[in-house]
């Protein structure tokens, strides 16, 4: 990952843009990061969305704390419950 402070990031987006695709940059303003860019990848469009989704993202976090303090479901119960297991 490259770090640019927004002072000293002068070039056209398009060429970030394009040194983006093999590194991700994250461009900062008095030391506290702004904005990224980063290529998608094998990430889509919905995932990239709800990554940025400050409301999913608490979703997220109250649900990994909850799992934390009540414990969850194994993945292969969970499976065998959907009737995923063949």
């Amino acid at each position: 990952m490259k770090v640019i402070d927004i002072k000293e990031a002068s070039r056209p987006l398009a060429d970030y843009a394009r040194e983006a695709s093999r590194e991700s940059i994250v461009i900062t303003e008095n030391g506290k990061p702004t904005v990224g860019l980063f290529a998608f990848g094998e990430a889509d469009w919905e995932s990239v969305s709800l990554s940025m989704n400050p409301e999913f993202m608490e979703l997220i976090g109250r649900s990994r704390v909850r799992h934390r303090t009540e414990g969850g479901i194994p993945a292969d119960e969970m499976r065998r419950r959907l009737g995923l297991v063949r």
